[in-house]
């Protein structure tokens, strides 16, 4: 197989990698019947919603397991990590296990948390190589999948086990177990380092991936309309979403069959070219030179146009134009480590920043099934919008970077953080309406707002404080996330207390008021923030453009 072929090939097993790798957005699908079958209170299952976040604490061990272990080795130890994790509650749950302490539920939790982090590093280190010079977009394209997760996992759960509560909760639990492990094996061949050499920008497969992406959010989004039940029953949702997740493959099944014609033509063009001469010597016999002559000149005038034609066609389906083969590469505002990074105001600018936005998304998230609960609506319909919305959140700053770029023109994303968290504020002010369409609109703003600020972040990261400790850098960045994750869950759990009745449940709006005011309140207190950021990066930004 063509290494060009083999290139997409890797990416495509990455897309599915990530289409099933946000086990832990599934929680708030069976929060509820989790906290009913073990007997927990809230803030128990609060910790348990911190556990997985705080697996992320030591998402560094896969970057040191991928410098010594081959990349499907890495892969399938990731994999292995979350199936025993999810595996060992899932099989507590339905009675196989007798006896599971609190204690030893939290710690699974956190390892299959864990588990997340080496898929990603085993995702983001094949796309960085095996795409150098559209790795932004590749990123982005990629880790858009990831916000679809809960969708597919919905989808399969509503057709497997559609109306029993408990078994729906084992179903989930289960499925996160097995179906990273599986797909993990699957795509273990195929997900490696491809040795491209020297490529130019492969555009027009990238804009091939790009429509069936975007054709995948746009489907994954009217089945999460509640109008859309009547027409698009669970089955026809799930075949759909399948063939979409199947629909990438075309690309390097495409590269393989053009190779396989131009080799087949340029067969037939030699056996041509053999029985010509075999002709032409008998015409030489006969002294008929110059017909030889002229049928030589053809020869080889078709063959020079035949290769040329070929060598186009090559540049056209995997280099693109000449003139955007090559793309300014943004330079850093400066290159620091750790320690002088924490030094640096714009850090702990960007610090809160990032724990008022990305890391409250996430908490509101981790609370979307007890939200649910108590408004009366479904949890797995908000669950599967929010994973939606979370998709195209991840996808469009990629885009706008892209084609952006292409013009040479360049918005900052310390701006893209600006606009970015007022809605996200307001979308929390937004929940203190009693009504349920202000429930599913919020929820799906922040989905949207959360996956883009998540997708920005990392080139963030880079132009604020360099490339060389990057690994390092960005990982200090993320551990707010478990931190924001035990402050504000903690908090939520007090007030959903506080409201609740005698059986620790609680019912109506009042129940999460309190907590939408304050994180609205956070919500904007990060808006101003990320506007002292944008102002103070605004001249480094504005260099770039020259």
């Amino acid at each position: 197989m063509p290494r060009t072929a083999l290139q997409w090939l890797s990416l495509v097993g990455i897309i599915w990698l990530q289409s099933i790798n946000g086990t832990n957005t599934n929680f708030p699908a069976y929060s509820s019947q989790l906290k009913n079958l073990l007997s927990i209170s809230q803030i128990q299952l609060n910790n348990l919603a911190f556990a997985s976040d705080a697996g992320k604490l030591f998402g560094w061990l896969s970057g040191i397991a991928a410098k010594y272990l081959p990349i499907w080795l890495v892969l399938i130890l990731g994999s292995a990590v979350g199936l025993i994790g999810y595996g060992l509650q899932y099989l507590f749950l339905i009675g196989r296990i007798s006896n599971l302490p609190y204690g030893l539920i939290f710690f699974l939790t956190i390892l299959a948390g864990n588990s997340i982090c080496w898929i990603n590093t085993v995702s983001y280190l094949v796309i960085i190589r095996n795409f150098p010079l559209d790795r932004q977009l590749a990123i982005g394209l990629t880790g858009s999948y990831l916000g679809l997760s809960a969708k597919i996992y919905t989808d399969i759960v509503d057709v497997v086990v559609p109306s029993s509560l408990v078994q729906r909760a084992r179903a989930y639990l289960f499925l996160s177990s097995v179906l990273p492990f599986t797909v993990s094996v699957i795509a273990a061949p195929v997900v490696r380092v491809i040795n491209v050499g020297k490529t130019k920008r492969t555009k027009v497969a990238l804009i091939l991936i790009l429509v069936i992406t975007v054709a995948t959010g746009v489907f994954a989004v009217m089945g999460s309309l509640g109008s859309a039940s009547s027409w698009l029953s669970p089955f026809t949702s799930l075949v759909g979403i399948v063939a979409l997740l199947l629909a990438p493959l075309l690309i390097p099944l495409g590269q393989q069959i053009r190779q396989l014609i131009v080799a087949r033509l340029g067969y037939n063009r030699a056996e041509k070219v053999y029985v010509e001469e075999n002709v032409s010597m008998e015409k030489m016999e006969r002294g008929v030179k110059e017909t030889e002559s002229v049928s030589e000149t053809r020869e080889n005038t078709f063959e020079s146009s035949f290769r040329e034609n070929i060598r186009e066609t090559d540049e056209l389906s995997e280099s693109g134009d000449d003139d955007i083969s090559e793309t300014k590469e943004i330079s850093v505002k400066e290159e620091i480590g750790v320690k002088l990074m924490v030094r640096r105001l714009n850090f702990w600018l960007y610090f809160f920043v990032y724990l008022f936005g990305i890391t409250l998304g996430l908490v509101f998230f981790n609370n979307l099934g007890q939200i649910a609960e108590s408004r009366g609506c479904s949890a797995s319909a908000l669950v599967s919008l929010s994973s939606s919305f979370g998709f195209f959140g991840r996808l469009i700053p990629s885009l706008l970077d892209y084609f952006f770029s292409r013009r040479k023109y360049m918005i900052p994303r310390t701006a893209f953080l600006v606009a970015l968290m007022v809605p996200t504020g307001g979308a929390f002010f937004l929940l203190l309406s009693t009504t349920n369409l202000s429930l599913y609109i919020s929820t799906a703003i922040i989905g949207a707002c959360t996956g883009a600020i998540t997708s920005i972040s990392v080139p963030l990261t880079t132009e604020l404080f360099g490339t060389k400790n990057f690994g390092v850098n960005h990982n200090v960045v993320v551990v707010n996330i478990p931190i924001g994750s035990l402050l504000f869950g903690y908090l939520a759990a007090l007030v959903y207390r506080k409201e609740g009745n005698a059986d620790g449940k609680c019912f109506g709006t009042e129940c999460y008021r309190k907590t939408f005011i304050l994180w609205g309140s956070l919500g904007f207190l990060g808006t101003f923030l990320a506007f002292i950021l944008y102002a103070r990066t605004r001249k480094f930004y504005s260099s770039q453009r020259s």
